[in-house]
């Protein structure tokens, strides 16, 4: 199989789809790598880099949509990437789409095979193609914090850790899954005071004997989120529905009662946000404040990260990858984990929580792969 990787153009999106390590990889096993020029110079892999581990090298993206059999990306294509995709041609990228009517209508008009990362599963349950993504962000989501707390960035003044004398900055993260544990081990790293909520029992017992007691850990009710989001100085949203839009758990009414200056950063923001003033930004401008509370929503905030980023990411993706390219459509029947990562098959649309988000006809990848 010809294997297309073209440049990220998403606003300072410097990962890359294949790492020189996994061309190599995919040449090894008998495919082709076609890289767009410059691809990879987010990471300091160099054209040169990528020929010497056996990739081809393409001037322009159009000449990679119109080459590859398959298009292995990093973010969801844009709607003039959309354009150039067509029926047969595989895409394994992350997509995202339950917020994202636009990009779903191009992709079910485009008639591709589109492989979400985000809903691919694995045999406990958990999302493996999503997980070094949000290990990354998560432990961004502190980071970003702590600098738009600074005064000079319109935060309160606050240092996350404290210092002796001083009482620590109180950080509370929504949500305990991969996000919430990295952002909290971050937040505790520096000192400070961290509370997280979750609506799984079995999920807080196993917080609390992670971070051996330094982490309160609270039941998800309404009244707990209402005092906590009041209270805090960072609130962290960390939750997750698989391929299905994230619950709005703040409202502009809980947010009023934030302390001025205080700080949310939405790390859910990809599948919509979890709080209701949320609205994607980039890197390039990051934040924006609503009633006195500074908002972080970067949609691609792993990004900002591309060695780390690309490495991880390939590093979970590469053996799913691997078997698209030298199977087809027979991977997505052979191994149901990577069939639940099928979003839209050949016009339809085969993930049930992006078709029922977005009101759209549903369609079981099975059928789908059938027909």
């Amino acid at each position: 199989m010809l294997v297309g990787v073209p440049s990220e153009i998403k606003t300072h999106e410097y990962r890359v789809g294949l790492t020189p390590a996994s061309v190599r990889e995919y040449v090894q096993r008998g495919h082709k790598v076609l890289v767009q020029s410059g691809a990879g110079d987010g990471i300091g892999a160099a054209d040169d880099v990528y020929r010497q581990a056996g990739a081809d090298i393409a001037q322009s993206a159009a000449e990679v949509f119109k080459a590859a059999d398959m298009i292995v990306k990093v973010k969801e294509p844009q709607l003039d990437e959309c354009a150039q995709l067509r029926q047969g041609q595989i895409l394994f990228t992350y997509l995202h789409l339950a917020p994202d009517p636009k990009q779903t209508a191009a992709l079910v008009k485009s008639g591709c095979t589109a492989v979400a990362y985000e809903t691919v599963t694995d045999d406990r349950g958990g999302l493996p193609l999503l997980a070094p993504m949000s290990e990354v962000a998560g432990r961004l989501a502190i980071e970003a914090a702590g600098v738009a707390l600074k005064r000079p960035a319109g935060g309160r003044g606050l240092l996350i850790g404290g210092v002796p004398g001083v009482p620590a900055g109180r950080v509370v993260v929504i949500g305990g899954g991969v996000v919430g544990v990295h952002a909290a081990r971050m937040a505790v790293g520096l000192g400070a005071e961290v509370t997280v909520l979750d609506r799984s029992l079995p999920r807080l017992r196993e917080l609390d004997e992670l971070f051996a007691g330094r982490v309160r850990t609270l039941y998800s009710t309404s009244e707990a989120l209402d005092n906590e989001v009041a209270a805090a100085d960072v609130v962290i949203g960390a939750v997750l529905v698989p391929g299905a839009s994230a619950p709005k758990l703040v409202s502009r009414d809980k947010l009023k009662t934030m302390k001025k200056g205080a700080v949310i950063v939405d790390v859910a923001i990809d599948q919509g946000g979890c709080f209701e003033t949320s609205h994607a930004t980039t890197h390039a401008e990051p934040t924006y404040v609503v009633d006195g509370v500074i908002h972080y929503c970067v949609a691609n905030m792993p990004g900002a990260v591309p060695v780390t980023s690309s490495h991880a990411l390939n590093n979970a993706t590469l053996p799913f990858g691997l078997a698209l390219a030298s199977s087809g459509l027979k991977a997505l029947l052979a191994n149901p984990h990577l069939r639940n990562g099928l979003n839209v098959h050949k016009g339809k649309v085969t993930y049930k929580a992006v078709a029922d988000s977005l009101n759209l006809p549903y369609v079981s990848a099975e059928s789908a792969i059938a027909a």
